[in-house]
């Protein structure tokens, strides 16, 4: 990944021909993100505007061809940079994410076919389990959320990546030492936990939006337990641990219970202060 970011930032031929090459392969497509964002955030929107334009075209193709999901990456990418660059606040750029988990979201619910194959597949799963009606409906709703805090996810992951290949280049360290800061203020921390309970009870919010609004927290808990293990000196084993334990809901629900905790006591200042 180092060489690709070098080859990039050697000037805006080189990153056009990554972003036109990249976005022509499967999967490798989802490289274009990164490459824009990362001539983003050294080098701004206004450099990141002609890149963008080539990036566009073989992933357009793509959306053309019925997959217009690495587009949304692309441009929720390139935006999120954008507002990383702007407002240095990882914070606020998680919150941002959530708008490209609604935008797969809504793409979804207006283009139902990709829903309906799976459903189809596991039609013989809903009869053997009486799942029908009301039931099948709430399910419905619940993969279309999924699917969209899935592609958030992966558009905060690629962020990331674009921003560890510019700390790899210019600021050795930076990343590790950015990512180790990130956490979710106590102010935000409410209003999350309020809109956590309005999709509780179904008020205002879709209740599958939960989904959306715990991956800030989840994401501000992996940072705090990065910086503890970084400044105890602990072994990766434990976070190789955590990373394969995540998946299950309760080790879920304690990285976020410990990102609100850390809301309010802050326990990574609590670390830097010297022992009595």
């Amino acid at each position: 990944m180092r060489g690709l970011a070098e080859f990039v930032m050697k000037g805006r031929k080189q990153a056009t021909i990554a972003v036109l090459l990249l976005g022509l392969i499967p999967l490798a497509y989802f490289l274009s993100p990164v490459v824009v964002g990362l001539v983003v955030l050294r080098k701004g929107m206004k450099e990141a505007a002609q890149i963008l334009v080539w990036a566009i075209l073989p992933i357009g193709g793509w959306a053309v061809a019925g997959d217009p999901v690495p587009l949304i990456m692309l441009l929720g990418v390139t935006g999120l940079a954008g507002l990383l660059r702007a407002s240095q606040s990882w914070e606020f750029t998680l919150l941002a994410a959530i708008a490209v988990g609604v935008c797969v979201e809504i793409y979804l619910l207006l283009q139902p076919a990709l829903l309906d194959m799976i459903f189809v597949q596991m039609q013989p799963y809903f009869d053997a389990n009486g799942i029908e009606g009301e039931q099948l409906d709430s399910l419905r709703d619940l993969m279309t959320s999924f699917m969209g805090a899935v592609y958030m996810f992966l558009a905060i992951v690629l962020l990331m990546l674009s921003r560890w290949m510019q700390a790899a280049l210019f600021n050795p360290g930076g990343f590790q030492k950015e990512f180790h800061a990130l956490r979710v203020e106590q102010k935000v921390a409410l209003i999350l936990v309020g809109l956590m309970m309005l999709a509780n009870f179904n008020v205002l919010i879709p209740q599958s939006w939960m989904l959306y609004l715990v991956l800030p927290l989840i994401f501000s808990g992996l940072a705090l337990i990065h910086a503890v293990v970084a400044a105890k000196k602990l072994s990766s084993l434990w976070l190789a641990v955590l990373y394969a334990l995540i998946v299950l809901p309760l080790i879920a629900n304690l990285v976020v219970l410990l990102a609100l905790l850390d809301s309010w006591y802050n326990f990574r200042k609590r670390l830097q202060q010297p022992a009595q």
